[in-house]
């Protein structure tokens, strides 16, 4: 049995640690190899856990303020007076305290996921599209936002090249929000998909930028009612995934009037909801 001399680093969102390989020719040989950090980050409201998710560290206030934005638990970024880590508490750097302004109350009536989420937990006791119609309102149509082919097929290859820790781990997934003349506004990363549009909306929430009606959000994984529901609270209007949407996302985009884009690995791709806003002469 052989021990690994090394033990494990930790750099942000990245561990490295050594492991074994076997190569082509059936030989070991000991590696270093760099992996995604996945551990919890509890959601506190003052002293009241709302969400404890399993994210990769980093970027942690920007994915508590897009999930309580997208859990229309808080609407507006002035609500928000501070985050904070509580000192002397044990794991603290998995926790994130956010503080309202005073004379603010959160409304926590209108979260239903509370508990433990995966990072991949999709719907996460979401009830139906009515419960989310009721928080946010339906994409408003506007003639002055399409998005030319052309820039449409040139978004992943962008979204690659913001994507370090991709280039590093091979195991994490990227959202990114575009401009329509396909200019990156904003690339997060984190092991969960839905932690990553968070980090992405929770920065244009807090930079006071939303609603993000000019832009495009492209997701590295699959497209699920989630991530259509948090584009929804952000007010992006047009979402494209490179893999495949669920069933109940295409139906969330018909009836919200968002145009949802799936498998797009250029040169094709597959329009599930309204196609008018991508010119293609």
């Amino acid at each position: 049995m052989v021990t690994s001399p090394w033990k494990a680093v930790k750099e942000d969102g990245i561990a490295s640690d050594q492991i074994i390989r076997r190569k082509q020719d059936g030989t070991l040989e000991y590696q270093r190899d760099d992996l995604t950090v996945e551990e919890p980050l509890e959601i506190r409201i003052g002293r009241k856990t709302v969400a404890t998710t399993m994210r990769t560290p980093g970027h942690d206030e920007e994915l508590a303020a897009g999930f309580l934005l997208s859990e229309g638990i808080v609407r507006a970024s002035e609500k928000i007076d501070k985050f904070s880590r509580s000192p002397g508490t044990r794991n603290r750097e998995n926790m994130i305290t956010v503080t309202l302004a005073e004379g603010v109350k959160a409304n926590l009536n209108s979260a239903q996921r509370f508990g433990t989420i995966s990072s991949s937990c999709g719907l996460c006791g979401k009830e139906s599209i009515a419960a989310i119609r009721q928080n946010f309102p339906p994409i408003e149509s506007a003639k002055g936002v399409r998005i030319h082919l052309e820039t449409l097929l040139s978004l992943p290859g962008l979204l690659r090249q913001n994507q370090g820790d991709f280039a590093r781990t091979g195991g994490i997934h990227a959202a990114g929000v575009f401009a329509l003349d396909g200019n990156a506004r904003l690339v997060r990363e984190d092991i969960g998909r839905h932690n990553a549009v968070d980090k992405v909306i929770g920065r244009a929430f807090l930079d006071h930028e939303l609603p993000l009606a000019s832009c495009i959000l492209l997701v590295s994984g699959r497209a699920s009612f989630e991530i259509m529901q948090k584009a929804l609270s952000a007010g992006i209007p047009i979402v494209a995934s490179v893999s495949a949407p669920s069933t109940l996302a295409m139906e969330f985009a018909r009836e919200c009037n968002q145009t949802l884009i799936g498998f797009l690995r250029p040169p094709s791709f597959n329009i599930y909801a309204h196609t008018e806003r991508i010119i293609f002469d």
